[in-house]
């Protein structure tokens, strides 16, 4: 069987669907429009239940479940076994895969067993023509330490693969029927897919959710040391946000990878973004130029921030933030 479908891997995390993997179906949609074929969805797993409504909801017009009663909890032999038997038979010409720690796991093994290419931690994905090729999938991701834009094909062989990482694509709104074909698969396991067994799980909770946060406050190279960004945290503290930091802060250790904004760390999109000290690098620009509003504080007038931000303050940044924590206390008196 033969269709030629976009697919996406969906990824589950405490019985709900990954956020991530609705971002691709996002994305997915858009590609498998152009390339005029259905959108599938690929969920492995013990139980269905009502986890096709959410995915039509958000464009799948397929459910392709592949069902055992070992699958209850993700391992990684299983799993992967689970998947490219389905790619195998269904054949869908892209699959998407989060770039998440499951989704890096999963995906080099199906790529390895089913001897395709794979591009990992892209930022972007289109379709396009390349010399005899037509209608293939360009996969874009930053490389060399994030200091160019690569575009990676893979033309010749199929599927045509990618881990996407979490954030750079918009989530769908939800909104599309929630009807559609569900395509259930018994699959078998065999000794050699089952070579672990899980003793006991620990959830760990992310400390930072850069993602869900209405407003960022950010430092850069600019604020100069750790010890300056006391002032980041504090601003950060006083309007009810998060800290963030530029890659090289993170990379000079002013602030903790996990708080990273850019093409290497974190996409987001707050509703205030306060750039401070950051000159704005296309690869950062790339990580927040989508937020609602952004402020850029920085002492150098032709900083590239500056042509991104919607407002502007030219001066030391010690003397800009404790000026605006004292306005904004006093309004709020």
């Amino acid at each position: 069987m033969n269709n030629q479908e976009v697919w996406v891997y969906i990824e589950m995390m405490n019985g709900k669907i990954a956020e991530v993997s609705l971002e691709l179906l996002n994305k997915g949609l858009d590609l498998s429009k152009q390339l005029n074929v259905d959108l599938g969805a690929l969920v492995v797993g013990k139980e269905l239940s009502s986890i096709p409504e959410t995915l039509f909801r958000y464009g799948a017009r397929k459910v392709y479940f592949a069902e055992n009663s070992l699958l209850e909890t993700y391992t990684t032999l299983p799993f992967a076994a689970a998947a490219c038997q389905m790619i195998k038979k269904y054949q869908p010409q892209i699959v998407l895969y989060g770039a998440t720690v499951n989704g890096r796991d999963i995906a080099p093994r199906i790529a390895s067993e089913l001897k395709v290419g794979l591009t990992a931690d892209c930022t972007d994905l289109k379709i396009g023509e390349h010399k005899e090729y037509s209608d293939i999938l360009f996969q874009i991701r930053p490389a060399f330490g994030g200091n160019i834009i690569a575009t990676i094909i893979s033309p010749e062989h199929r599927p045509q693969m990618a881990t996407v990482r979490e954030g750079v694509m918009k989530i769908g709104t939800g909104e599309f029927s929630d009807e559609g074909e569900v395509i259930i698969e018994k699959i078998e396991l065999y000794d050699k897919d089952i070579q672990s067994e899980i003793i006991a799980r620990t959830i760990h909770e992310k400390k930072v959710n850069l993602k869900g946060a209405q407003v960022i406050v950010a430092g850069g190279m600019g604020v100069g040391s750790k010890e300056g960004f006391q002032l980041i945290h504090k601003l950060a503290k006083v309007f009810n946000g998060v800290p963030a930091g530029s890659r090289a802060a993170v990379d000079a250790g002013f602030i903790g990878k996990e708080y990273q904004v850019g093409q290497t760390g974190t996409t987001v999109r707050p509703k205030l973004y306060i750039a401070v000290g950051i000159s704005g690098q296309i690869q950062h620009i790339a990580g927040m130029n989508e937020s609602n509003r952004i402020i850029a504080i920085n002492n150098d007038p032709l900083a590239p921030i500056f042509q991104v931000s919607h407002y502007g303050i030219v001066d030391d940044y010690a003397t800009v933030i404790p000026a605006i924590i004292e306005a904004y206390q006093e309004l709020k008196k």
